[in-house]
């Protein structure tokens, strides 16, 4: 017999059963009902459909077993500049996907996205109820990012930044900005947003009269990247930071924490790459 993932639950919605059974995130799951791909006791699922602990469930005609929810697990990648945030990236293109380690049951699912020509911080879980909560706008995540522009801005460019600016009809903003160093055309700063609006960062410089030739996600929340994780490499997160993750959004972490050995020889980059590019140390 056939054992529902929502034995813990009782009527709970089914794209949010799908998403805590490791299937996708809570969007990629009604996606999959909208299309008809998931069934609830052999008839076609609705989007909104609650499912209780007795539903069998099918996608594409599999049943979807395992009555206890996956243990939370988060990854941590550098991502490179030229690599897609997308399972089925454009031909001759590399998917972060591919450089993730496969999973036993359920799949990796990218908390957010940065776009193709943007590096550094990305993380992955397997919990789609929590990639939901930290990537929904009511969380107030912290998303820092070290920009290098061609030029340097004044002290009231800045504020005006954290005070927001008009641009094509949608408010802009950061909630901090911090000139570090630079030399010649090339200066870097670090900023920090709350939400992770499509290529916010570079339009906020684009109204100021900048624009960003290098710009790599440094910290979400409370994970920084770590200076040893190579480029287009991952590490998994330790189980201290998995629980603050989840704490910071309300969510209760599913399982056991996963034990995973620490890494044993650390590789010496740095957060940005060049220093050289940061003209020594940052300025006070």
């Amino acid at each position: 017999m056939t054992t529902s993932p929502s034995a813990r639950v009782l009527h709970e919605k089914l794209h949010k059963v799908l998403a805590n059974a490791g299937l996708g995130s809570r969007r990629h799951m009604e996606q999959w009902i909208a299309n008809g791909r998931v069934s609830v006791n052999g008839k076609p699922a609705a989007v909104g459909q609650r499912v209780s602990a007795t539903d069998q469930i099918e996608v594409d005609g599999k049943p979807i077993r395992g009555a206890v929810r996956l243990n939370t697990r988060i990854l941590a990648m550098n991502k490179c500049e030229g690599h897609h945030v997308t399972r089925i990236p454009p031909s001759g293109v590399t998917s972060v996907f591919d450089e993730l380690p496969p999973l036993p049951v359920g799949r990796w699912i990218s908390v957010g996205r940065l776009d193709v020509n943007t590096s550094g911080l990305l993380l992955f879980t397997n919990d789609g109820e929590l990639a939901h909560r930290l990537m929904h706008p009511s969380s107030n995540v912290d998303r820092e990012y070290a920009v290098r522009a061609g030029g340097v801005l004044e002290e009231e460019q800045m504020e005006a930044m954290t005070r927001g600016v008009e641009a094509d009809g949608t408010l802009l903003k950061c909630s901090d900005i911090r000139y570090y160093n630079g030399r010649g055309t090339n200066h870097w700063y670090h900023v920090v947003l709350n939400q992770g609006r499509n290529r916010e960062v570079r339009r906020l410089f684009q109204s100021q009269g900048l624009t960003v030739s290098r710009l790599k996600r440094v910290r979400f929340g409370p994970i920084a990247l770590r200076s040893w994780v190579r480029k287009g490499k991952c590490h998994e997160l330790v189980p201290g930071d998995v629980a603050a993750l989840c704490r910071m959004v309300g969510h209760a972490q599913h399982g056991r924490p996963h034990r995973h050995p620490r890494p044993t020889r650390l590789v010496k980059s740095l957060l940005i790459e060049d220093q050289n590019e940061l003209g020594g140390r940052r300025q006070p």
